[in-house]
């Protein structure tokens, strides 16, 4: 994968102002495969909406329910954004709201590379791909296609039929653990993904419910590092408000944190949200329904080649504690040419 100069091209954050009827959102400068909103004035559920599934179908990251269908939610995907109906969530009028946007490739197409087809919407450029597939009929580990030509270092799956958790492979934890995106549990062994590191081609799932549960149908996200735009590591803290420094090689447009060896929530940052740049004081909890909190103790710095922490909250920077993270970037440091970037 080629270095992406212009990463708003494929990961942007789109703030807007709900207005209680039908509204396009726009500014994305794409069409969006995978949107994710938040209300960020007050206490509302994520709501997820992807190509594969189609538009509609909600699924939210704090829950463990199975997807609905909401025919007021997102409506339409556009060439520049997405539209949304008057679903309270989305659309309150006078409310605020984050809305993260990925660019996958387009309508699904059949894969064949595992065990079990799948419809796979796969952006090998940006390295993220959605993939939906129906499970098998018996508890049997299966291989899932993913599309992406490269390693995955991150996957979030949900069972869409099934009130069942969400579940997370990340590279940094390995194979013989699972994280789950609803909740501020930490990692727990598992073979949810059956004790197996992804490959170039296929993921591979155990017997359980949250991604292979029999005769039910799956939506899996999947992401790869690509070098100057999107990054998928670990970190531990430091315990001080002097807090650890994450190397990304770009300056962050978001980023989302989860400690892993202690109970503590997934804490979402992006650039959008802050009024003046650093420190980034303004989050979101990827796993609970609260409004965005604001705490100049709690905040992290985006810096023109990776992610400052200050803060000593157990959540960001315990002592000792370890973290998994996702990043997209702002700007990479260093572009194509090999000419320095340019932050904010």
């Amino acid at each position: 994968m080629s270095i992406i100069d212009k990463p708003n091209e494929y990961f942007n954050t789109v703030l807007y102002t709900g207005t209680g009827a039908t509204q396009s959102i726009t500014g994305v400068n794409f069409t969006p495969d995978l949107t994710w909103i938040k209300g960020r004035s007050g206490a509302t559920n994520h709501a997820l909406y992807d190509v594969a599934r189609g538009t509609t179908k909600d699924i939210g990251s704090n829950l463990d329910t199975a997807e609905t269908t909401q025919a007021t939610g997102l409506t339409t995907f556009g060439t520049d954004g997405f539209t949304v109906g008057a679903l309270a969530k989305l659309n309150t009028s006078s409310a605020t709201y984050s809305s993260w946007n990925w660019k996958a490739g387009g309508t699904a197409v059949s894969n064949t590379d595992g065990s079990i087809t799948s419809s796979v919407s796969a952006n090998t450029t940006a390295g993220f791909s959605i993939v939906s597939y129906a499970t098998a009929v018996d508890w049997g580990a299966q291989t899932i296609g993913h599309g992406l030509g490269v390693v995955p270092k991150m996957i979030i799956a949900k069972n869409r039929d099934t009130a069942v958790y969400w579940t997370v492979y990340h590279e940094s934890m390995g194979n013989l653990v699972q994280i789950k995106l609803n909740t501020t549990e930490a990692s727990v062994a598992s073979d949810s993904w059956n004790y197996t590191t992804p490959t170039s081609s296929v993921f591979s799932v155990g017997a359980t419910t949250a991604n292979n549960e029999p005769n039910k149908n799956i939506i899996a996200y999947c992401f790869a590092d690509v070098k100057g735009y999107s990054k998928f590591g670990s970190y531990t803290g430091n315990g001080s408000a002097d807090g650890t420094f994450v190397h990304l090689g770009f300056s962050a447009s978001f980023f989302m944190l989860k400690r892993t060896d202690a109970v503590a929530g997934w804490t979402m940052f992006d650039n959008k949200r802050n009024t003046t740049y650093n420190p980034h004081i303004h989050w979101l909890i990827a796993s609970a329904n609260s409004a965005e909190d604001t705490d100049a103790t709690g905040g992290i710095d985006f810096t023109a080649n990776g992610v400052k922490i200050r803060s000593s909250f157990g959540s960001r920077n315990a002592s000792g504690g370890t973290y998994i993270y996702m990043a997209f970037a702002e700007n990479p440091f260093v572009t194509s040419t090999g000419i320095p970037a340019t932050a904010r």
